[in-house]
């Protein structure tokens, strides 16, 4: 495929080629772009944001409701691209295509809400004579920079509220999983999106990524991806608006009192979802010790029945890892935990680019696992005697972007929902739940902003005041 600058689909002479992560084998290439590439593509979204900005609302609107509409017509390519060039399997990749179609959808919706306020100017004496209001107005171009672990999902959540805020955009995907973007960018180009206003460069992060961030025409970065890219760049940004969602290590806390087989199959889910290469995904588990020997049982029942091998296969429920070097590192923080007196409870094994889905227990806080981000098939267990003592393992760590609790009581709910730090909880389900109309973000060093359509067009609009001395 080609990537898309100044209203045309470039190639280049020198080409990355997208693997399928399982077997290794080419699906197809997309161009390498250069620094040079960046300006081009960042001249043309100067012009772009000019069309946007003075395009009515309600053709915005109906840009983005036909896009909706052609990937309906696409559900099956766009999942079978998706499963291909990535890791999640063919039954996930379908479900990520109807959440994408669902953020599309929402972005065309909210499109129509991007609301003002009158201000009492009257309020402050003296300004008896003054009437007004403000409104939202679009920031300007828009640099986005998305990950390879929902590569069209995510790329809708960028896309859609750029372009239903009047934004226009330049955006550099994943370079291990560009194809999913730049057929979403198709669909919205054959929709009616006027060309200039998007441009997507592919390449690698390494080669054009400061050519994108550190121009000065770029007004914001959206960014999700690790918490070390988002420190680089915004040491290296200038003074533009960040909105960064960077991953988490998530804890669940599973009290005694819960419905034990809804939290094991949840968990089990939260865990393996995508290969748990998932910044909401489950990896730390705090269970009441009275039903811990229980949930331990089951748990590990329950994870050994997932059947993991080809994700385009109809009954696999977990692939392979994105690379084979991620698959490596994933084995290196396993073996590094037992080394350390951590207990393997179930899988532990990596074949190529496979990691078997892994229940550990007894990992010491010190080690990778106890307190990074493993983004793997990864999940821990640990013993606690009480809720107060669950919500201060659960907060001792750098990050905070979703937990979940298991409880029938609602006193134990309100507590964890006050003093867990994070930016979502979900009661009596795991971490990983999340729809697109809701705000998502986190605290600490999980990010800065918040996601979500509605809240999205928020930091990608700013409010004008308008003032009458009548």
């Amino acid at each position: 495929m080609k990537m898309h600058i100044n209203g045309k689909w470039v190639d280049k002479d020198e080409k990355i080629e997208v693997k399928n992560p399982f077997n290794g084998e080419v699906i197809d290439t997309v161009p390498a772009g250069t620094p040079e590439d960046v300006k081009k593509a960042i001249d043309a979204t100067v012009e772009g944001y000019e069309i946007n900005r003075n395009l009515p609302v309600h053709k915005r609107v109906d840009i983005l409701l036909k896009a909706a509409e052609l990937m309906r017509g696409r559900h099956e390519e766009l999942s079978r691209t998706i499963a291909t060039e990535g890791s999640k399997t063919i039954k996930e990749a379908r479900g990520e295509v109807t959440r994408a179609i669902n953020t599309i959808t929402l972005s065309g919706e909210e499109a129509k809400r991007i609301l003002g306020e009158t201000i009492p100017f009257d309020s402050m004496p003296g300004a008896e004579n003054r009437v007004g209001y403000y409104y939202r107005f679009p920031i300007g171009v828009i640099a986005a920079i998305t990950p390879f672990n929902d590569p069209l999902n995510l790329v809708a959540h960028k896309l859609g509220p750029i372009i239903a805020g009047g934004n226009s955009v330049v955006l550099k995907p994943a370079t291990v999983t560009p194809l999913s973007a730049l057929k979403l960018g198709e669909i919205l180009l054959d929709a009616g999106l006027p060309p200039k206003i998007l441009n997507i460069v592919t390449g690698y992060g390494h080669v054009i990524g400061d050519a994108l961030v550190t121009d000065e025409r770029i007004r914001m970065i959206t960014f999700t991806g690790g918490p070390e890219a988002g420190k680089e760049i915004i040491k290296k940004a200038g003074l533009k608006k960040i909105g960064m969602e960077l991953g988490s290590n998530c804890p669940v806390i599973v009290m005694d009192d819960c419905d034990l087989e809804k939290a094991v199959e949840s968990c089990v889910s939260g865990a393996f979802w995508a290969v748990g290469q998932n910044c909401i995904g489950v990896q730390r588990l705090f269970v009441q010790k009275n039903i811990y020997d229980k949930f331990e049982e089951k748990f590990v029942e329950r994870t050994r029945k997932m059947k993991v091998g080809y994700q385009l296969d109809e009954d696999t429920d977990m692939g392979p890892m994105i690379t084979e070097h991620e698959a490596k590192r994933v084995e290196e923080w396993i073996k590094e935990a037992v080394n350390v007196g951590g207990k393997l409870l179930t899988g532990g094994e990596r074949k190529g680019s496979v990691v078997q889905p892994t229940v550990m227990k007894d990992v010491p806080k010190t080690c990778r696992l106890g307190h990074e981000e493993v983004f793997g098939p990864v999940v821990i267990l640990y013993k606690i005697d009480n809720l107060d003592e669950a919500i201060k393992e659960a907060n001792d760590v750098v990050y905070g972007l979703h937990a979940g609790i298991f409880t029938s009581n609602l006193n134990t709910a309100f507590k964890a929902i006050k003093e867990i730090d994070v930016g979502g909880i979900m009661i009596n389900d795991s971490s990983d739940y999340r729809i697109d109309g809701m705000p998502f973000g986190g605290v600490k060093n999980s990010g800065l902003g918040r996601e979500g359509i509605k809240f999205s067009l928020q930091e990608m609009t700013e409010p004008k005041v308008v003032c009458f001395n009548l």
